[in-house]
């Protein structure tokens, strides 16, 4: 391997994508089992490496030369083998400090909770310190080092102004786990996630959903390569492309989620904006089925609309992981936070508004087969639609001009 990334687990990196299209160079994604990392260190096999998950501690050992930063850190992401000589860099310090500044998050004069104590956790001490915080803890499962734990955190830390996250809590595949319950806490202004698969985790999207400022890691990650690739080849990266390529990469994951009453268009529009944008298209009754290897009405029939809506979350929770894809869900999906909280991880939610007298009733549709149900689930779910999506899109002509609004919000 000339360049690359090392972990533990890596199924969820975007790593050889950001550096795809930073520079032309071999890089690739290697995990490598806690046994095998002594000799991987040792045999030096490389040009240079970013290093994540858990590894930022411990290859510190193995190496010739550690940067300022990365040793008052006492984490390195970035290794460079000059000669048979491993040269140590931090390059997820000015990764952070990047991502903090983009979104516009003050830390100066906050107090702030960094959750995690891995190699991610220091550095994010050590940035909110450099950028002014009034006082910073780290929080772990257990008490040790200059760590609090949480139920430390809630009780003596409940006005804590910034949350920061480190630990791998709600990232790929296991989308649904939250770290900390925001509840608890009652002056948060903003979260920051170093997770960044999905693009938002549950924790920034419960925090957006409150109003709170948040932001996933991202941006975080793709500068943090540009940094450690300056490093690589010895160049210079300006901030524009790293912006440019942040957006390339943003782009190239998200999800369009369609939610909407039954006969509002959803499988329509679903299906030509699929084709349209060259994406995956997913229809969550058609998973629903396929998984149950049962009809809807007859899931309704045996199991109850609990049952249904136990089955759709499961659904839903699954499909929210992919990515660049459209979702087209069944209409009730809205009836739990959950399937919402999911859907927007890593999608876009549009709500496909039709008015009710241009909706329309079929058999196969268990809650709204005849008109005087549907029109009472529309007047259930209408609130909840608007809640949920990003966007509303009015659907009372052509469904061509419906495709095409979806389209400029989403790629604008």
């Amino acid at each position: 391997m000339e360049y690359g990334c090392i972990g533990e687990k890596l199924t969820h990196s975007f790593s050889k994508e950001i550096h795809a299209a930073l520079f032309d160079y071999d890089y690739k994604i290697q995990e490598i089992p806690k046994d095998k990392l002594d000799e991987f260190m040792r045999l030096k096999d490389f040009k240079a490496i970013n290093v994540t998950i858990p590894y930022k501690q411990a290859v510190i050992p193995y190496l010739d030369v550690v940067s300022d930063t990365a040793r008052a850190i006492g984490a390195v992401n970035t290794i460079v083998n000059r000669g048979g000589r491993l040269y140590g860099y931090n390059t997820d310090f000015a990764g952070m400090t990047a991502l903090i500044r983009l979104n516009g998050i003050e830390l100066r004069g906050k107090s702030v909770l960094v959750l995690g104590s891995g190699g991610t956790s220091k550095t994010a001490v050590a940035v909110a310190n450099a950028l002014g915080a009034a006082s910073v803890k780290r929080v772990s499962r257990t008490a040790k080092e200059d760590c609090i734990t949480y139920e430390q955190a809630y009780t003596d830390y409940g006005d804590c102004e910034v949350i920061i996250n480190t630990t791998p809590c709600g990232m790929y595949p296991n989308i649904i786990g939250e770290p900390v319950s925001l509840d608890r806490f009652c002056k948060v202004e903003a979260v920051i996630d170093a997770i960044y698969n999905p693009l938002r985790s549950n924790l920034v999207v419960k925090a957006e959903r409150r109003g709170i400022k948040a932001t996933g890691g991202l941006y975080m990650l793709v500068a943090q390569a540009a940094f450690a690739a300056e490093l690589f080849i010895d160049t210079k990266v300006e901030s524009s492309r790293i912006y440019d390529v942040y957006k390339k990469i943003i782009s190239s994951k998200r999800n369009i989620v369609l939610v909407g009453m039954p006969s509002c268009g959803k499988t329509t529009v679903g299906s030509r904006l699929a084709d349209e944008l060259n994406m995956c298209l997913i229809d969550t009754d058609k998973e629903i089925e396929k998984l149950s290897g049962k009809k809807i009405p007859e899931i309704f029939k045996q199991s109850g609309e609990g049952g249904f809506r136990d089955i759709e979350s499961r659904v839903i929770t699954e499909i929210s992981a992919k990515q660049n894809c459209v979702i087209s869900t069944g209409g009730g999906a809205v009836l739990r936070e959950r399937n919402i909280t999911a859907l927007k991880g890593n999608g876009t939610v549009y709500f496909i508004d039709r008015p009710i007298d241009l909706l329309t009733t079929t058999d196969d549709r268990p809650l709204s087969s005849n008109r005087d149900d549907l029109e009472k689930r529309y007047n259930e779910r209408y609130d909840l639609y608007c809640a949920s999506a990003d966007k509303k899109i009015i659907n009372d002509s052509d469904i061509q001009n419906v495709v095409n609004a979806v389209k400029e919000d989403f790629l604008k």
